[in-house]
Order: C-alpha cells, then structure tokens, then sequence
C-alpha cells in the first residue's frame, strides 16, 4: 500500500470544502477569521479603553450576513451593506470606537471583502439601471465610512486620495470581472478568459491567502506611512499579481519578479520610511512570499537544475535589498558580519524550504503523471481486446457459418441443386449478419456505441432463456442444437451477456472443430447462486484444417470474459467422446 492517498487526504478534503460552500464564502470566512483574532487582541492591549474595540463585530457580521445575502437577492443585499456601512459609522462616531485599516482607511478586511462580493453580485445579476443604482449608493456609502469614521487621538492619517485611489482599484477591478460573465452566450470568449482565471485561482489558493494576508499588512503600513511607502506597496501589488500568474510561463515571471524586487530595493532608500512601514531583512513581507511562491512554482515546473541561474539572480536581489535596507531608517548600510551572517541563514533557509516544496511538487506531479498515463494505457488496452473479442465472436461466429453452408452446397449440389439452393439463401442472411456486425464494430471503434455491443449484448434482457433460444434458433454453424434451460427471469444483464457470448463462441466451434457431429446440446441452468452453462456435441476431433482456419483466440476470449465475473472454465474432450465447454459464473459481483 502507498501513502500517496493519505498524504493528499487533507488537501483534497480542503478543496472539497472549498467546493462545496465555494470560493467566496471561503475568502470571506478567512477575512472573518483574520478580524477575530486581530480585532480581539487589539480589544485587550494596553492602548485606550479596555474591549471597546469589540463594539466593531456587529458592523463586521452584519456585512458578512449581507456578502452572503447577495448570492441569492443581489440588489436588496446591496441596499443594506449601504444602510450597514453608513450606520455603524455614526456608531463608531457616537461612541469613539477606534478603527483600523485594510485596504480602505478605517473599514475592516471583513467589510471590504464583503463590499467586494456585494458589488461583484449586484454587477453580474442584476439588471443594468438597477445595478447602476444600487452600485453607486454603495459606493457612496464607503466614502461616508472612510472619510467619517475616526475617533479622536486616532494616529491613523490615511489621506483621502489614497482610499479614493485603493477604492477605485477595487471598483475597477471586481466591475471587470463581473461584467464579462453577464450574458455568457454573447460573449464567449470573455467568460472562457474568465475560467481560465478562474481555474488559475484555485490552483493557486494557498500563495493568494499568503499573499493576501500580507497585502493587507502592507495597506495599513501604507496609512501609518502616509504617503512614503506607497511606491513600495505597488511594487508588492505587482509581485503578488506576478507570482499568482507564474505558472503560465514561470521562468519569465521570475526574471519581471526579479526587476520589481529590484526596483523597490532602490527606491526604498529614497523614501525617507520610518518604522511605521517594516520590511524585515530590508525586504517588504508580500515580496517576500512572492518569491518564495515563484521559487516553487519555477523549481515545480523546469527543474532545480534549469532553475539555478534564475533562482542566483533572485537571491542577489535579495542580498542588496538587505544591505541597502535592513538598517532603515538609518542611512548607512548594513556592513555588520554578524548581521549579515544572521540574515543570509534565514534567507538559506526559506530559500531551502521554497526549492524543496517545489521539488516534492514536482515528484508529485511526476507521480501523477504516470498514474495518468498507464490508467489510460489501461484502458486503451482493456478497449482493444473488447474488441478483439467482439470481432471473433461475432464475426467470425457469422463467417464460420457461411464457410460450413458453403461446404454443404459444394458436396450436395450435383446429387441435389435444391438443398444447394437453399445453403446459397442460409449463406446471404449469414452474409447480411455478418455486414451488420462488422457494422456495430465500426460504429463502437467510432464512439458511437459502447465496445461488446452486437444484435445480442445491445437486446440482451434479464430473461436470459429467450435470449439464448434467439441465440440458437439463429445460429448457422451447420449441428442440430438441442437446449435445456432452467433459468430464473431475473439474471444480471452483465452475466447475462457474458452467458451469451460464450454460448456463441461454443457454437461456433462446434460448426469449425467437431468433425461429424450430428447433434449439440446446450445447457443452462442456476445452481448454488452461480450460473452454470454446458456445450457439448457429439463430433470427433478434425483430422484436418478447420473450415476457416483457427488463430486459437476463441477459447482466449472466453477465458477472458469469465475472468472478468470472477467465474471458471472447462474447456476438453468429453469422456464419452466428442468437446465439452463448462462454464460458472457468479450471479452476484465479487469484491
């Protein structure tokens, strides 16, 4: 037994739930969970007024009720995250509850990931002048909280222009994915673009949380900063949105993440930041995670060994940024070989951590692959003998016929024309079952039918006795056919087909193999919760060449088809003289 499935046991049970309750409410509870741990700690620090910060949950459940609303009544929902946003505001105002910041000045992750969903449902869903409407009252409504909530001694002093610019980023960018997915039939290849995305996303889930967490970090820093850190936070929008698109083409993603690190390095110096915006190791945390990211997707998707030379120019990014940065706000650089020393262990061992997760995907996928492949390799060959089976069966089933009719017409057409005649009119309906056939297989090669199908597996029925008595009644291998058949009206239709064919096939050797024989009995009958079938004919072995030759794959084919019931085989000389084909096959399926 593999421990693959009980590695990927967690994971798949994540995307299940993922699934289930979908993407959004999954963003939406995460951004929750984040609030309730911050919002509490924050409840019980030693700054201003014991708990007070717990008055902000009601305003947060409130837009998290509304987010989730707006997947069944868009616009109502709209309305009342508007009512929602300017409300809470006069409380926060009434009592001096102090806010923090996210992506918009003093509004909660939780409210602006609602806000998000919100505006993405009330965009895509509802009609156009009602969406205009309720679009723009909540867009009012987030202007109000922006601009009205603050208490006073607040050090927050995050501009007005950067929420306008933050809220317009947003705004902009849910409206663009919203809108294409209004009318899928008109416009197709937007909302192929937007699976694609969609697909890319949820492949990406656990680097966007990273990512996500860390931007949200970074927003508030930008406030704190004013407007100093605000070139670092694009370069960190621009890292994360190239780290998520890596693996399209991932090794030149590396090389543009490269750049952007590289750029941001520079510019900080010039930034006059203080501590209100940190970067550890003189790095910004959300680049930090986008190079790892971009690092285990690179490694995943070329190799360590293609990867080396990309993964060299990171790291000496990684390395100037550190001495330039790590000692800000002070000017000077980091020259200190203690702290050098202690900075190039940590990057070491992220940069390890990143390359082996990157390697054990790869393996993974490598794995996976081959499991692909050889199921697939599997089922090639599992179709190709269904074939193979089919084409002897039933082809050659119709073509021994015709051979063993032509026989007799050639010995008895001089003695007697009229018995010819007849063999010549046995031989054209054999000959007409026989296109028929070949026919199925052509359409079941196509696609068009399932392989095994024939006259008999596509009519075949629970009642099993009138099927064989077709069978027989049908069949020209040239030997009188007595049956015996005792069968309840209720055999299992795979069982019953099974039964069908090795009838046939049994019949059918009878007419090429058992020289002289006069007479062939076939039974059928149930005993002991298994299907017993008996074929045997009173002929002698051939001295010669059997009509139409023998490839030997008859008795191959049923053999097969037994396996696959879980049943057994007996194929010989009877005791009494002339073949005997035995067969027991489960009425009931086996573990």
């Amino acid at each position: 037994m593999t421990a693959g499935p009980a590695q990927n046991k967690f994971p798949a049970r994540v995307s299940a739930l993922a699934r289930r309750i979908g993407m959004p409410a999954v963003v939406l509870l995460a951004a929750l969970a984040f609030d309730l741990v911050f919002v509490t700690d924050a409840a019980f620090d030693d700054t201003g007024p014991r708990g007070i910060d717990l008055l902000l949950f009601p305003g947060i459940f409130a837009m998290v009720f509304c987010a989730l609303w707006a997947q069944k009544r868009a616009a109502v929902a709209a309305v009342a995250a508007s009512v929602v946003l300017v409300a809470y505001t006069l409380v926060v105002r009434y009592f001096d509850i102090p806010t923090y910041s996210s992506v918009l000045a003093h509004l909660s992750i939780t409210e602006v990931v609602a806000g998000v969903e919100v505006l993405f449902y009330a965009a895509r869903r509802t009609r156009p002048g009602v969406a205009f409407a309720v679009i723009t009252g909540l867009v009012l409504a987030t202007l109000t909280a922006v601009s009205g909530r603050y208490y006073y001694g607040s050090e927050s002093n995050g501009t007005m222009a950067q929420a306008m610019l933050f809220g317009g980023l947003l705004l902009g960018g849910t409206l663009l994915f919203a809108i294409p997915g209004r009318d899928r039939a008109a416009h197709p290849k937007n909302y192929e673009k937007l699976q694609k995305l969609n697909k890319l996303v949820m492949g990406q889930w656990p680097l966007i949380g990273m990512l996500g967490i860390a931007l949200i970090l970074e927003f508030g820093f930008t406030y704190e900063s004013g407007a100093h850190g605000f070139p670092i936070l694009v370069c960190s929008i621009v890292a994360a949105i190239i780290a998520v698109a890596a693996p399209r083409r991932p090794a030149d993603a590396m090389v543009a993440l490269t750049a952007v690190m590289l750029l941001s390095a520079l510019v900080t110096p010039f930034l006059r930041l203080r501590y209100d915006y940190p970067t550890p190791g003189g790095v910004p945390g959300t680049q930090v995670v986008a190079g790892m990211g971009l690092v285990v997707t690179l490694v995943r998707a070329v190799g360590l060994s293609k990867a080396v030379s990309r993964i060299t120019a990171l790291s000496a990014v990684v390395a100037v940024a550190s001495v330039l940065n790590a000692t800000r706000p002070s000017p000077r650089l980091m020259t200190d070989p203690d702290d050098i020393a202690g900075l190039a262990v940590v990057a070491l061992l992220l940069l390890g951590i990143s390359v082996a997760v990157g390697l054990a995907l790869r393996s993974r996928d490598s794995e996976r692959t081959q499991v692909i492949q050889s199921a697939i390799s599997d089922a090639q060959t599992s179709e190709r003998m269904a074939l193979a089976r089919e084409l002897h069966d039933v082809v050659a089933h119709h073509v021994t016929g015709i051979v063993v009719q032509a026989q007799a017409a050639k010995m008895m057409g001089e003695k007697n024309p009229q018995v010819a005649v007849e063999a010549m009119g046995r031989i054209e309906d054999a000959g007409v079952e026989a296109l028929a056939a070949m026919r199925r297989l052509v359409r079941s090669m196509r696609g068009d039918a399932p392989a095994g199908s024939s006259e008999f597996s596509e009519q075949a029925t629970t009642d099993l006795a009138a099927d064989l008595r077709t069978l027989i009644e049908r069949s020209n291998h040239g030997v009188k056919t007595s049956m015996k058949l005792e069968l309840p009206p209720n055999v299992p239709h795979e069982v019953g087909r099974s039964a069908l064919r090795l009838v046939q096939e049994s019949l059918t050797n009878i007419g090429k193999h058992a020289s002289g024989a006069k007479e062939a009995l076939v039974i059928a009958e149930v005993s002991e919760n298994e299907l017993h079938l008996q074929v045997t004919d009173d002929g002698r072995e051939p001295q010669g060449r059997p009509a139409g030759g023998s490839g030997g794959y008859g008795l191959i084919g049923m053999r097969e088809r037994v396996a696959l019931l879980h049943g057994r085989l007996s194929a010989g000389r009877a005791p009494g003289g002339g073949w005997r084909v035995e067969a027991w096959l489960p009425l009931e399926g086996e573990e």
